[in-house]
């Protein structure tokens, strides 16, 4: 199943506490990304929050997944996580009318 996950800051936590934590944050999600588990990340244009695409089972493995994170260890951010079901509406252009 994919998963759209969007991060969401911790209201009331300065920049400068991310910092220690970065590497480890890359670290795990390039392990991730090689496991097939992240198949995309993205950070948003319009603000400062990273968007992932996860293969996942269900949400309740998705929310496990993420929890691995540092950052989310740390409890500087959080995900909503949304799961994703495929656009059905191509099958309407091959429809006998």
């Amino acid at each position: 199943m994919k998963i759209l996950a969007i991060e969401r800051e911790v209201l009331g936590i300065a920049d400068n506490q991310f910092e220690p934590h970065l590497k480890q944050e890359a670290t795990r999600v390039w392990e991730l990304y090689q496991a097939g588990v992240l198949r995309e990340i993205y950070f948003r244009q319009d603000q400062p929050s990273a968007v992932l695409v996860l293969e996942c089972g269900d949400t309740q493995e998705a929310s496990e997944v993420l929890n691995s994170l540092p950052l989310v260890k740390a409890n500087l951010i959080t995900f909503d996580i949304i799961p994703l079901a495929p656009y059905p509406g191509f099958s309407r252009l091959f429809n006998a009318d």
